[in-house]
């Protein structure tokens, strides 16, 4: 199975077939709302208004698993987002990464990259207490915390996977590379 023959769901419970971004690079992203991480929305969104003109897309899926910290209806969190950070990329209905429902994307994902490397003492030491504390995270290839980014190439191959402490002007070059 392919990501281009998957569905989602966006904010409104449409269908979005994945196959539309076909030739598009991606940068799939677990978010919440209410997460320390949160302020990534800013350099998520930097990195869109930069590339998305050469290709970039970033599919933004809210999820409800670490800590209950994306609360609220897709339409709030939506509006949290435009109005604090600008967001102007796709985001989609709220999603599990983990578990038994965890959505078909994010089983491909984590199947095609089951490890995301964490470099840095101090990247290391905040994975190592996200690991601590997420519940969900029951096998090594499940997503840890809130802000998991996954890279797609143009082709639908997942390239990279980076970690929660990975900001988005980090990976810039990565997707430099792939555009």
């Amino acid at each position: 199975m392919s990501l281009y023959d998957l569905t989602v769901k966006d904010t409104q419970g449409n269908d979005v077939k994945l196959d539309e971004f076909r030739g598009k690079v991606l940068l799939i992203v677990n978010t919440a709302t209410g997460c320390g991480f949160t302020p990534q929305y800013d350099g998520l969104e930097a990195l869109y208004r930069e590339y998305s003109a050469k290709g970039l897309e970033i599919l933004d899926f809210p999820c409800n698993q670490f800590g209950g910290q994306a609360p609220g209806t897709e339409a709030e969190i939506v509006s949290f987002c435009k109005m604090k950070f600008g967001v102007s990329f796709r985001q989609f209905a709220k999603i599990e990464v983990n578990g038994e429902n965890a959505s078909p994307l994010f089983t491909l994902l984590k199947q095609a990259v089951p490890e995301e490397k964490v470099s840095g003492l101090k990247a290391k030491a905040a994975m190592k207490a996200i690991s601590a504390i997420s519940k969900t995270a029951v096998n090594p290839e499940d997503i840890k915390w809130n802000f998991t980014k996954f890279l797609v190439d143009r082709e639908g191959n997942v390239v990279a996977r980076f970690a929660p402490t990975d900001e988005p002007k980090a990976i810039e070059d990565k997707i430099k590379e792939l555009l």
